[in-house]
């Protein structure tokens, strides 16, 4: 009896102050209520290669036009990395997300051909001046920030871009590099065709595409070895995040030879980032957010403001 008496006021005590604590974590974090207008999101389509491509934009809280964030992700896509978009909103950037053609409900269909032309297509698609001012986007301020296959596709598409334009690479995967492999390593050939056979069906999904063609398309461009890019990365903020537990063709030494490659190019803002962690970082999820965040607020706005806007 007289155990519950001391017990119950302590445990009355500590739901308050764990309510509290959750309370003030959140106030701390999200949008101040008095911004307007305030934080949204709203669903967009893009169209590619003549394919609809489903997409979505989430629009940060306050007036004015807001630099952008395109988060580009893997393959086939199960981790999308909306933590990461809800994040960068959080800071005042506008987020945007599509599925490439052949993905998860996307039209057309997937290759990685194709998907390097999605990305141009929803770049474009951001610049273009009625996007622009129905979401309050900075045009001038884009990054691209991709995962595994998403991180190919942003270093590939970065290298082209004008130098304003911030790239993210987390886990890239180096499609080209391991792709001229398949000849002389009959096991990852066989391993990444498994690999496919188990994601892919022509007329259905996840992913709408052959598996023996996309292995075929992977052996055939040498020039897709993201390294082959580091010169016209050289004037960009590009940030670089690796895992220590993951496979060749996206490990820390695949990342650290991008990285030494765009500094003997002359790039001054490249940053390399390692985790000891697995390949969708599941341990570091709000490291990865802050990291993110922090590259954006620095190197990438440093960048962006060196360039002069016409």
């Amino acid at each position: 009896m007289s155990t519950n008496r001391i017990v119950r006021p302590f445990f009355a005590l500590a739901v308050p102050i764990q309510f509290f604590v959750a309370s003030a974590f959140a106030a701390a974090h999200d949008p101040q209520p008095s911004l307007k207008p305030a934080a949204s999101m709203q669903e967009v389509v893009v169209v590619s290669g003549g394919a609809r491509l489903n997409g979505l934009v989430y629009l940060a809280a306050g007036a004015g036009a807001h630099p952008v964030v395109v988060f580009l992700h893997g393959f086939p896509g199960n981790e999308k990395n909306l933590d990461l978009a809800q994040a960068v909103r959080r800071e005042g950037y506008q987020a945007v997300y599509f599925d490439f053609r052949g993905l998860w409900g996307s039209g057309g269909t997937f290759s990685f051909a194709n998907s390097l032309e999605d990305v141009q297509a929803i770049v474009d698609w951001v610049r273009a001046p009625e996007q622009v001012a129905r979401f309050h986007f900075d045009p001038r301020r884009i990054a691209l920030v991709g995962h595994s296959f998403g991180g190919w596709l942003a270093l590939m598409h970065g290298a082209g871009e004008a130098q304003s334009v911030c790239v993210a690479g987390i886990a890239a995967w180096n499609v080209g590099w391991a792709g001229q492999r398949f000849a002389t390593h009959d096991e990852e050939r066989k391993a990444s065709l498994d690999d496919f056979r188990n994601t892919t069906n022509p007329s259905s999904g996840p992913v709408r595409a052959d598996a023996t063609a996309l292995l075929d398309e992977m052996a055939a461009h040498p020039e897709w070895d993201y390294v082959t890019k580091a010169a016209g990365l050289a004037g960009h903020a590009v940030l670089l995040v690796a895992a220590t537990r993951d496979t060749a063709d996206e490990d820390v030494p695949m990342h650290e030879r991008m990285a030494k490659a765009i500094r003997a190019a002359g790039g001054k803002r490249v940053k390399l980032v390692t985790y000891d962690d697995d390949h969708p970082f599941s341990s570091h999820r709000l490291a990865l957010g802050d990291e993110l965040i922090h590259w954006l607020s620095t190197d990438c706005r440093a960048t962006q403001q060196a360039v002069p806007s016409h």
